[in-house]
């Protein structure tokens, strides 16, 4: 874990702050103005701010300025069912720009490069026939925790279909993997030629949701991670994660960076934090295993290819709820769903999940620097069938049946993660200390509890990799 943890604990085990826990006084009043603006093909762009069906809110943490940044467009890719989000988590030195250089280009990337699948699929009549170029393993059915089952199958058997007045067209899930491996591709390799960003050892993680009609599309970059909040059979609440923390130990994660030299152990400090280290230093000791920047570890394992996952909606899924590392290093899944489903305004429970982060980083790690937060909620459903699920949350407190349950994935690698038993902590002082927004990246001074990165090569010039460079350079 690394900092210091709390042992005060609150009397009560029946889940999070129960006596304040649906107390939304304080989260009323949204003190982060709107920032909206428009895209290609009439793609309405959210930076900041809330709206219908949407909520999102970030906070800088104690280790310099706010390296988080979140995006959401409506009307995305020119189709008014078609909704994109996506938070980044910068990382290093220059993190912040990194992350925020991929909010503002990643998306004008992946509808170009879904526009030019559409036309070949239009063009060759791809769409009418069922994808079979997946595994065997990812044709069976998968219980997803809520009785349902979803697999690509459900998603390929409505590739032949576009709406009433054949406004689009619905691409089979092996276009849409295709589509966001470009497009992350593409991302990376314009940061490897921007001379405007010294990404040698920053980089950034990205998790995105693209939302098609009933259609969840799910790309992970990193440690980032989505859930989705939906019901069970006896109306429980369950959160169901739809990303895996892409840590270095994991098994496939580790197989790759060792075949590329690169080395993975845990510092005597953090015993449990595996990181990355470069063949003959230790340095920079990247907390995940694949990210956007950070070129001098990509000769040596780290990679910017992301896991691509597919969910089929039903009516049980009420939202789906992307959030950094700082919120689910505070909060589990359980939480952080039941703090949104406790939203009396859907405009306030970004807000919501946040502050509760920073409460719980305050009791839990209290000789560590809070982490930057940033936390993007989408709802599926009409506000007054959402408030009527919100009051039935607060009337009961019953954590009884939470499951956790990963969705259909294509990469073999993927594994089922617990999620970590709730615990009930002391809720202390509510004041949140700023940091000045022009301060600069602190995150490797004094104490700190798990740093993406832990120390800086010792060059005087970053430089990309020469080997990046030929691959990139060449046709």
């Amino acid at each position: 874990m690394g900092g210091c943890c709390s042992t005060k604990h609150n009397r009560r085990s029946g889940g999070f702050f129960e006596d304040a826990f649906f107390d939304e006084k304080e989260y009323e009043d949204d003190d982060q103005e709107d920032d909206m603006r428009y895209g290609e093909n009439g793609a309405r762009i959210r930076l900041r701010g809330s709206s219908i069906y949407t909520s999102m809110y970030t906070q800088q943490g104690r280790k310099g300025i706010n390296q988080d940044a979140m995006t959401i467009w409506e009307n995305f890719s020119g189709e008014k069912d078609m909704v994109l989000c996506g938070v980044f988590d910068g990382h290093g030195p220059y993190g912040h720009k990194v992350a925020r250089h991929v909010r503002d280009n990643l998306p004008t990337k992946l509808s170009k490069a879904i526009e030019h699948s559409k036309l070949n699929s239009c063009k060759y009549g791809d769409v009418d026939i069922i994808d079979r170029d997946l595994s065997t393993d990812d044709h069976d059915d998968e219980n997803d925790g809520d009785g349902n089952s979803s697999s690509s199958d459900d998603y390929n058997k409505d590739s032949h279909n576009s709406d009433d007045n054949n406004s689009h067209v619905v691409l089979p899930l092996s276009s849409w993997e295709a589509c966001l491996i470009k497009s992350f591709k593409e991302m990376d390799e314009d940061l490897s030629l921007d001379s405007s960003i010294d990404s040698f050892c920053s980089g950034s993680t990205a998790v995105t949701v693209v939302k098609q009609g009933d259609n969840l599309i799910i790309a992970n970059l990193g440690d980032s991670r989505a859930i989705l909040g939906t019901r069970g059979d006896k109306n429980q609440l369950i959160p169901i994660q739809l990303t895996v923390d892409l840590k270095p130990d994991i098994p496939s994660e580790a197989e790759r960076i060792k075949n590329c030299k690169g080395r993975i152990f845990a510092a005597d400090e953090e015993p449990d934090v595996f990181r990355i280290w470069m063949p003959d230093d230790d340095c920079p000791g990247l907390a995940m295993a694949r990210a956007f920047g950070d070129f001098c570890l990509k000769d040596y394992g780290l990679i910017s290819i992301p896991d691509v996952s597919y969910r089929r909606l039903t009516p049980n899924d009420e939202f789906v709820v992307l959030a950094t590392d700082g919120v689910w290093d505070a909060l589990t899944n359980t939480e952080v769903v039941r703090i949104v489903a406790s939203a009396k305004k859907r405009s306030s429970a970004a807000k919501m999940v946040v502050n509760r982060a920073v409460r719980a980083w305050k009791c839990k790690y209290p000789c560590s620097k809070i982490d930057d937060c940033a936390v993007v909620c989408l709802f599926f459903k009409d506000q007054s069938l959402f408030a009527k699920s919100s009051s039935r949350v607060s009337r009961s407190r019953s954590a009884n049946g939470v499951e956790l349950s990963l969705s259909r994935s294509f990469k073999s690698f993927i594994r089922c993660e617990k999620t970590t038993p709730d615990r009930s902590v002391k809720v202390g002082d509510d004041s949140i200390r700023i940091c000045n927004k022009d301060h600069e990246w602190t995150a490797l001074d004094g104490v700190s509890r798990v740093n993406s990165i832990v120390r800086l090569p010792r060059f005087l010039s970053f430089g990309k990799p020469s080997t990046y460079h030929h691959e990139v350079a060449s046709p």
